[in-house]
């Protein structure tokens, strides 16, 4: 973004703890929905035995990072929504083990449960909230994952700051605040900074 000419505040208002568990067994099927639980898995000693389920996940990254390392992805989705969606379709007589975090979303359990899915949750890292005050005046705020948002308002506010959301959950969220949201077209980071990028030149032509 500095290269866009634009001046950028980086903070970080979360942290991510990988935790220890035991993995002894799982299910058939494995579902991940963010790097941070592949990051984890990796880490357990007994990681090598998950090599032949086969996996889902939500994420394009996530995706690529349990292949890079050797596991299998049947397919990857957006939001864990799209997900569920696919499994129940396509994979209902399956059990499935859930590598989760300590602030997941309820979407998978509840529909799991409510379809008679049977599966496992196993969670293998915690987000813990770092709020910290920004007294630098900003023109737009760039939100990657709801627990960011809910740990920014703790000490900040927003008011006319425009919020890029890198999906829909996140916008969820920032919506209990404001409307004034503009998320990414894919959900990543690299398509929330296009978007910033292009809506400021937009604003501003001679930024172009």
């Amino acid at each position: 973004m500095l290269n866009a000419d634009f001046r950028l505040i980086e903070a970080d208002f979360i942290e991510i703890e990988l935790t220890n568990f035991e993995l002894n067994s799982t299910l058939d099927c494995l579902i991940f929905t963010s790097q941070n639980a592949v990051l984890s898995v990796l880490k357990n000693e007994n990681h090598l035995i998950l090599k032949d389920k086969i996996c889902f996940c939500v994420g394009i990254k996530t995706k690529q990072l349990l292949e890079q390392n050797g596991f299998k992805v049947e397919n990857s989705f957006h939001y864990a929504d799209e997900l569920v969606d696919y499994l129940l379709e396509n994979h209902s007589d399956k059990k499935f083990t859930f590598f989760s975090g300590n602030l997941r979303r309820d979407t998978i359990p509840i529909v799991f449960q409510k379809k008679e899915i049977i599966f496992e949750e196993i969670e293998v890292y915690k987000t813990i909230l770092t709020p910290h005050k920004i007294n630098s005046p900003i023109d737009g705020i760039l939100f990657f994952s709801p627990s960011a948002v809910q740990s920014y308002l703790k000490e900040n506010s927003i008011s006319n700051e425009i919020c890029f959301c890198i999906g829909t959950t996140t916008a969820n969220e920032v919506e209990k605040t404001t409307n004034k949201i503009v998320i990414a077209n894919q959900p990543t980071v690299e398509n929330v900074i296009i978007q910033t990028i292009n809506y400021f030149n937009k604003s501003n032509p001679e930024n172009e």
